[in-house]
């Protein structure tokens, strides 16, 4: 059996490099790509784990897309003293100029990548919530579709979901929220960008146009395609793939080559829609993770079917005095940092580390929580023609439109490095598919 693993590994590998399914990195101010390596071996998850995770999943997000909505408008749920009014305004996901707005249908998070892991008892804890450009859907597509080249009787004879559905729920989503029927646009940084093959796949996938900020003006305050000979079409949706900062330099930072001019007015008036919405920064914060549970309670009047990983909020004196005398034993995570950068552990931290630490926490508790090491589950990888045990994650794909749907697949990450429980591809991880079983 692994000798057909092993050839399958290095055939799906051979075919993404042809195709150019790369992951690039800025570093030290070097722009880098690399083939973000592929283990044949997927992860399996079961009817019965999957309708959990499910449930759990769809919860979460709508309790999510409510929040984001009441916090530009009513702000309920700060009034009622659930989350800190100082905590949502000191957020730096937060956007001032997205007061008042509620987008096409109400949906902020059309997309959101939510991050999990399972513990060795079984339980499935959300790590993260990734709700403003989420990426990585389309690396389980290709490997799948190679894979399924590479050896069909795999999935002939394994009764598993088919993927293949994903881009038919973006293109879903993007219908549902279009605006007077205009065209249907990915709008990309560029090639330089991290996720730029992801960009240009789902465009094709889903049958929409992909975009560069050239291709799009603003006139009369509707957004407008330049096609061939400069003729212009009316957009309706952009499903960007740019960070909210650089979205429009009339409205942001002004700096910003790989944004629309007046964009932020034509949105702000209900011309087009945007997905994700700008602003959803606030809501997959690290700090405010630690309010989701209480979100769910407070505007949908359940309980979290999925849990936290035990988290602490320094912001609060009692976590505070909790995580100073336990540094040793928490994960220290900064909420401004992503992609697995400024995460540590208190284990791996010398003394004058944790002194460090400990002052920063003191100085500025607002910029950290803590969350107790969930020793999750390891899974099995190939190395050369070993197999070898790593720390692996799911990122699960919740699409928003009318329903909201869980693709029932994911992208698992594992680490390379057998003591990291950073599994980031931006920190040299790898990926497998994820096989969600129909029985």
């Amino acid at each position: 059996m692994y000798s057909l693993l092993i050839k399958q590994k290095d055939t799906v590998n051979r075919w993404m490099e042809r195709f150019g399914v790369r992951f690039g990195i800025y570093k030290n101010g070097v722009f880098n790509e690399q083939i973000f390596p592929f283990d044949p071996i997927p992860r399996i998850i079961t009817n019965s784990d999957w309708a959990e995770i499910e449930a759990g999943l769809i919860q979460r997000v709508n309790a999510l897309n409510l929040f984001l909505e009441d916090i530009y408008n009513e702000k309920r749920i700060v009034k009622e003293g659930i989350i800190p009014e100082e905590f949502i305004y000191s957020s730096k996901g937060y956007l001032a100029q997205c007061e008042g707005i509620t987008p096409p249908k109400g949906i902020f998070s059309h997309i959101s990548g939510i991050d999990l892991v399972q513990a060795k008892d079984g339980t499935w804890y959300v790590l993260e919530d990734n709700l403003r450009i989420p990426s990585g859907a389309s690396y389980p597509m290709i490997a799948r579709d190679i894979t399924r080249k590479a050896s069909p009787e795999t999935f002939s004879n394994n009764k598993v979901y088919d993927n293949r559905n994903y881009s038919s729920l973006i293109r879903k989503a993007m219908d549902y929220v279009n605006v007077d029927n205009g065209l249907e646009v990915i709008l990309t940084p560029g090639r330089y960008n991290s996720a730029y093959f992801e960009h240009s796949y789902l465009a094709e996938k889903a049958g929409v146009l992909l975009a560069y900020a050239d291709d799009l003006i603003v006139e009369n305050d509707m957004v407008y395609y330049k096609g061939l000979f400069d003729k212009k079409e009316r957009v309706g949706v952009i499903y960007r793939r740019i960070s909210d900062e650089y979205l429009d330099p009339l409205a942001f930072e002004s700096t910003s080559l790989l944004g629309v001019p007046n964009l932020m007015r034509a949105y702000a008036k209900g011309h087009v829609a945007i997905m994700n919405a700008l602003g959803n920064g606030v809501a997959d914060d690290k700090g405010i993770y630690y309010f989701v549970p209480k979100m769910v309670e407070f505007y949908l009047g359940e309980k979290a079917i999925l849990k936290n990983a035990p988290t602490y909020l320094p912001y609060f004196e009692e976590d505070k005095r909790f995580v100073l005398d336990n540094l040793k034993t928490l994960v220290i995570k900064d909420v401004a940092e992503a992609g697995g950068y400024g995460v540590m552990f208190g284990k791996d931290m010398d003394q004058n580390q944790l002194d460090n630490i400990r002052n920063l926490i003191e100085t500025d508790s607002r910029r950290w929580i803590a969350q107790e090491v969930i020793d999750f589950i390891d899974l099995e990888i190939m190395e050369g023609e070993e197999k070898v045990y790593r720390k692996s994650d799911l990122r699960a794909f919740v699409v928003s439109e009318a329903e909201t749907h869980v693709w029932r697949s994911g992208l698992t990450r594992y680490t390379r490095n057998p003591t990291s429980f950073v599994v980031n591809s931006s920190q040299g991880g790898g990926f497998k598919d994820t096989w969600v079983m129909k029985k």
